[in-house]
């Protein structure tokens, strides 16, 4: 896939704005910051991640990790065509 150099909004009212501030050489404002996030909850969510295919992995069958890594085949399959 190309990669764009620059990103366009989507919006009519935003893409205008944008053309007409590029036009007048005027300076887009500033995008407001997204909140930050809570340290000790992306800590808890980064452990979780870590444990949780390991920790699946270990209570499945043979047999179930078997079905489950053909279905995960046939989707990757599915996608590229």
């Amino acid at each position: 896939m190309r990669k764009r150099s620059s990103k366009q909004p989507l919006d009519m009212n935003q893409l205008a704005k944008s053309i007409v501030d590029l036009a007048t050489a005027d300076e887009p404002a500033p995008e407001p910051l997204a909140p930050a996030k809570n340290p000790a909850a992306v800590e808890l969510g980064r452990l979780g991640g870590q444990k949780g295919g390991k920790a699946r992995a270990a209570k499945m069958t043979k047999k179930q990790r078997s079905e489950n890594a053909k279905k995960a085949a046939r989707a990757r399959w599915k996608k590229q065509s």
